[in-house]
């Protein structure tokens, strides 16, 4: 997915201006208008994509842009490398070569994002198709906690039992507790949660109360203390996207309409994860301790973004990743073993991943250095 590659980029290209390597390299003019092709860009993807199906011109055009993408992130890899083990505003040969290299570079991509971005209006791409068509879909399930009907007969008994077990069994509790309400559509579990989220007794045991509408994304991350989650999570069953320490992991399993997960720090992948069919996007980063992935992985048949970052001990990818035939995205990112295992023609791995289109496979130790001239390095020693 295009759309994802150039979310990492415009996240990066935001930590170059943050971090003052735009003004330091003299490139401020290319990143602003980088930034400003870019989001028009990304903008009309959901519709580009859409009729790449059934037009080679757009297909094309995607491409172009995905190539460029990825000279661009490595342009920016390239910048963060080179800060970390040099400063670049000091007066000196090689850096001053390196930022001199570095401009070139950055006007001639920043040419060709623009050539990509004026493309695109022979294409009559439409913006925002998917989040209005998202909010067509899913309006009707949007509520609030006002209470719109005063008075309900019938469900006195069930009010009282949620009620109790909220200042009861719930305020008692060390763990994260959830009550869930069962039931076909049109027996009122809306306007009992607002009876129960409005009563008096409630309001005045808790210090807050949040009213959440069909929760679709859930994120925790940066939080150590949080070492469980309620064994109930499964049954948040219009959960979309959940981003979570890998330890947390086993909470989710059983939710049928997961379709994006990104977990980190996680030592291993239960073979339940082939079970989660809806999913699209799977992301595992920063899991230094995993040496292996499931081969249910290869149940995944709806899975088109595979991304794996800084797993350094992973040594190979399971054969059965070769039966998604809908992945047609893989980013593997300081990866040292499997960078080798998956090298094209000659990887051991290759004959497993051949088939997808688009892949990025990067490890800052192997990366070639960059000539200048006859010179690859240059060093004055008094």
């Amino acid at each position: 997915m295009a759309e994802a590659l150039l979310g990492i980029v415009i996240e990066n290209l935001r930590s170059f201006v943050q971090d003052d390597l735009a003004t330091i390299l003299g490139v401020d003019q290319q990143i602003q208008k980088l930034s400003s092709y870019l989001t028009a860009i990304r903008a009309v993807l959901e519709d580009a994509e859409k009729k790449q199906i059934t037009s080679n011109a757009v297909k094309d055009w995607l491409q172009k842009l995905t190539d460029a993408a990825y000279v661009l992130d490595d342009i920016l890899d390239e910048c963060s490398i080179h800060s970390k083990s040099s400063c670049l505003s000091r007066v000196h040969p090689k850096d001053i070569l390196f930022r001199r290299d570095v401009g070139k570079r950055m006007k001639d991509i920043t040419q060709r994002f623009h050539d990509i971005h004026e493309e695109r209006s022979m294409f009559q791409l439409s913006t925002g198709v998917t989040d209005k068509q998202g909010e067509d879909v899913d309006q009707w399930r949007q509520t609030s906690s006002v209470i719109t009907e005063p008075i309900i007969y019938g469900r006195d008994q069930d009010r009282e039992q949620i009620v109790e077990f909220l200042l009861g069994h719930a305020s008692n509790s060390q763990d994260l507790s959830i009550y869930t309400i069962v039931g076909m559509g049109g027996l009122g579990k809306t306007t009992l949660a607002k009876q129960v989220f409005n009563d008096a007794r409630v309001s005045k045991h808790f210090d807050l109360t949040i009213w959440v509408s069909c929760l679709e994304d859930f994120c925790v991350l940066n939080c150590p203390e949080v070492v469980t989650l309620p064994s109930n999570m499964n049954q948040l069953t219009a959960l979309r996207e959940v981003t979570i320490s890998g330890t947390l992991l086993e909470c989710f399993q059983g939710i049928p309409s997961l379709q994006r997960l990104y977990l980190s720090e996680c030592s291993s992948l239960p073979e339940w994860v082939g079970d989660m069919t809806s999913l699209k996007e799977l992301q595992i980063s920063g899991n230094r301790e995993l040496r292996s992935l499931p081969s249910s992985i290869g149940k995944l048949t709806n899975l088109s973004v595979l991304m794996i970052y800084n797993c350094s001990e992973l040594t190979s990818l399971p054969s059965s990743i070769q039966y998604l035939t809908n992945l047609s995205e893989l980013y593997i990112d300081c990866c040292p073993q499997l960078e080798k295992r998956c090298k094209r023609e000659t990887g051991k791995d290759w004959q497993y991943i051949a088939h997808i289109p688009h892949q990025g496979v990067v490890s800052f130790s192997n990366r070639e250095p960059t000539y200048y001239g006859k010179f690859m390095s240059l060093f004055f020693v008094s």
